[in-house]
Order: structure tokens, then sequence, then C-alpha cells
């Protein structure tokens, strides 16, 4: 089941090609968690140079979807509609496996602290039930620029 589908996402977050790297989401539970997938193609751009003859997905896009399904997570609320959110601190950040083309990031995110217009979430993607990266992120919401 597809909760929110690309276009659904792009209503909540500003990111665009090439920078959007979710699919769809899967699950939230507003103010607590949500799943999110993206699908890892060859045809990915970072692909051309990352690395020839062994493609394999860059960390920090990974830590960059993680993100991503966050700010899904937090923008999906009253309290933050039409507000962007920033990436403020990333800690703990564990890269396990490598991810190539074919594999899909599943994408789960957890509140774990909350504090007027920041906070943490605690962040992981997996990929066939292993968890390939794993990090908190710090957050911070501000009005939408423009």
């Amino acid at each position: 089941m597809v909760l929110l589908n690309a276009t659904e996402i792009m209503e909540l977050i500003p990111n665009r090609y090439p920078l959007l790297y979710m699919d769809y989401v899967d699950a939230m539970t507003p103010g607590e968690s949500i799943i999110a997938t993206k699908n890892v193609t060859i045809n990915e751009q970072f692909f051309q140079g990352h690395f020839p003859g062994n493609p394999v997905m860059p960390g920090v896009l990974i830590i960059e979807s993680l993100a991503q399904a966050a700010s899904i997570l937090i923008l999906s609320s009253p309290d933050f509609k039409n507000k962007t959110a920033y990436l403020g601190g990333i800690t703990n950040a564990k890269f396990r496996q490598m991810v190539k083309p074919g594999d899909v990031l599943k994408l789960h995110v957890e509140f774990v602290k909350q504090r007027a217009n920041m906070g943490i979430v605690a962040a992981k993607a997996y990929v066939n039930d292993k968890v390939a990266t794993s990090a908190e992120l710090m957050f911070i919401v501000a009005p939408t620029a423009g």
C-alpha cells in the first residue's frame, strides 16, 4: 500500500530532480514514524562517477534520502504546514553495507525528541531487511523562503 506517491511527496518537501531521493511513502504515523522507499536504479546520475565499473550509492546520498523521509514526517504535522525542514546535524552515522543498482532502500525514521521547531530523529536505511546505514539526524524547521 502506498500512502504518498512522488507527486504528493513533492507537495510536502521542496526537493526536485535530480535531488529528490524518494519514490513513495509506505506507512506513516504522524508525529511518530515513517517508512518510505527509494528504488535505486542504474540510471541514477551519481552512478556515472561513483564508481565507474563498480556503481555504489554514495553514503551522503543515503543520509540525504533518510533526511528527506524525516522531512516528510516532520512537515506532515499541522504545526509545520508550509514550512521547510533543514538538516541541522548528523550523529552516530554508520555505513554497514554498500547500496548498489537494483537495491530497494526502505527508509525508517522515528522521532526521538522534539522541542518547538527543533528535534532529533533516529533513521535507518534497510536493504533486504538488513541495516545498510543508520544515523541520528537533527532538524530545524523554519518558514519557507520566498
